[in-house]
This record gives structure tokens, C-alpha cells and sequence, in this order.
């Protein structure tokens, strides 16, 4: 299936060339985005573990705030490594 893909050739580059255009494009806004909504969710939590009178409604918020820091970050590394492995795919994808 691979080298029938591969064969395709130039009709293979007119659906490519838009998918890979709308992922740059998506790349662009989804490093600020992630980074900004993972920083207002953070604050919320950090709001929320200062509020926090009780032991267990501390512990809650501070398992929560760990997990969200650790989601996000998650989130913005893939984000990163997906739009430097985007040069990678179009030089793939190019007929060669």
C-alpha cells in the first residue's frame, strides 16, 4: 500500500499540500493558545489551593494543580516537536 501511495506522485501533492498548509497554520496559534490557557488554569488552581481551608481540599488542589502543570506541559512539548517534525513531512511528502 506504502509504494502505491508513493507511485501516486503529483495527484498525491494536490492533497497533500493543503493538509500540510493547515497544519501549519493550526501550529502557529496552538503554541500561544496552549500557553495561555495553561496559565489561566494554572492561576485558577493556584486561586484555589490558597483558598483552600481544609487538609484534603488542600491535598485536591494540589494534586490538581501538579497534574494540570504537568498536562499542559505535556501538551506544549508535542505541539513544539509536531511543528518541528512538519518540515520533516513536507520534505516526505514532496515527490522526490
Amino acid at each position: 500500500m506504502f509504494n502505491l501511495i508513493l507511485a501516486a506522485g503529483p495527484e498525491l501533492e494536490s492533497v497533500v499540500a493543503p493538509i500540510i498548509g493547515l497544519l501549519g497554520s493550526i501550529f502557529a496559534v496552538a503554541i500561544p493558545l496552549v500557553g495561555a490557557v495553561g496559565g489561566i488554569f494554572c492561576i485558577f488552581l493556584g486561586i484555589k489551593l490558597a483558598k483552600a481551608e481544609e487538609p484534603q481540599d488542600r491535598e485536591k488542589a494540589k494534586t490538581a494543580l501538579k497534574n494540570a502543570i504537568i498536562g499542559f506541559f505535556l501538551i506544549f512539548i508535542l505541539v513544539v516537536v509536531l511543528n518541528l517534525a512538519l518540515p520533516i513531512m513536507e520534505q516526505w511528502a514532496s515527490p522526490s
